[in-house]
């Protein structure tokens, strides 16, 4: 299965910088240049003015990774050994996922970037590279699984997951409802820990989420260790609670520095990241936990 977990990688490569791509695209609102869909300005390629370069780009890498979803799809429908039942359930979402994506695509559009179509289109972009991410862990799993992992340590990883998720969600919204500077004071806002308005409301719910997602990751850390859990499972989960840090810092500095566009990029993608790290150590996790299975390499 080693093409098929190949072809996964680089969907979630490509899927990845289509997500940033689209991010840069509206942080620097350029996100209703084509106003039309699925043309731009009812052309196939439009006169690059104005930042249409952007929206325009963001649509071509979505043409690149149909291509790749859909060879990675065929791909683990062909493949018949002991692992089918974890890559077509995997490949199966993930398609679901794209075609519910094009839709959201057009959505957005038609409702001329609205928060809440931003995070729609944010979390089902997420949701799919953690499902392109879970196909290509299944697929690459190895010649024989044996349980190796407490079943309780994936309960925990999927809940920082989760929490991750929620976060990134909230930290959609905030950002395009402009909300970004509602509150420009660290913990209160403006200078209260009472907040008034809608937008302070909504900053003041993700600095909560972000603070149950650092809780999350510690806690998911510290599971993993004490738990014994593998090399690999020990190394996402890691790498996700360093990135929470990270996190934190950036978030500390677009507030500092009034949200300058490479420090929003830096947010937006350093969110995705985490998420993505808990996914896969989430999915290696129960994989490992599961009793053992042979698996063909092809």
């Amino acid at each position: 299965m080693k093409s098929l977990a190949r072809l996964s990688w680089a969907a979630v490569a490509v899927a990845f910088g289509e997500v940033l791509l689209g991010s840069w695209t509206r942080i620097n609102g350029a996100g209703m240049t084509c106003p039309d869909y699925p043309l731009c300005r009812g052309r196939l390629v439009p006169a690059f003015d104005g930042g249409v370069v952007w929206e325009w780009a963001h649509r071509l890498t979505a043409v690149a990774l149909c291509i790749l979803v859909g060879i990675a799809i065929v791909t683990a429908l062909r493949r018949r050994n002991a692992a089918i039942p974890f890559v077509r359930a995997a490949a199966a979402v993930a398609g679901a996922l794209f075609l519910f994506q094009v839709f959201l695509g057009a959505a957005t559009v038609r409702l001329a970037n609205t928060p809440v179509s931003v995070v729609w289109h944010w979390g089902t972009a997420m949701a799919l590279i953690a499902a392109l991410a879970a196909l290509a862990i299944f697929a690459s799993s190895g010649a024989q699984q044996r349980a190796a992992n407490d079943r309780a340590v994936a309960t925990v990883l999927a809940l920082a997951a989760g929490v991750a998720f929620i976060t990134m969600c909230i930290g959609a919204y905030v950002s395009s409802s402009g909300a970004g500077l509602a509150c420009v004071t660290i913990p209160g806002c403006a200078g209260n820990v009472v907040v008034f308005g809608n937008g302070q409301y909504v900053q003041m719910l993700h600095r909560l989420a972000a603070g149950a997602s650092l809780l999350a990751a510690v806690a998911a850390f510290a599971f993993a260790w004490v738990k014994q859990a593998s090399v690999r499972v020990r190394g996402w989960t890691s790498a996700g609670l360093a990135l929470v840090f990270v996190q934190i810092i950036l978030g500390l500095l677009n507030v500092a520095f009034r949200l300058p566009l490479d420090l929003r990029e830096a947010h937006a993608a350093n969110a995705a990241l985490i998420f993505l790290c808990f996914v896969c150590a989430t999915t290696l996790a129960s994989l490992e936990a599961s009793p053992a299975r042979a698996v063909n390499a092809a």
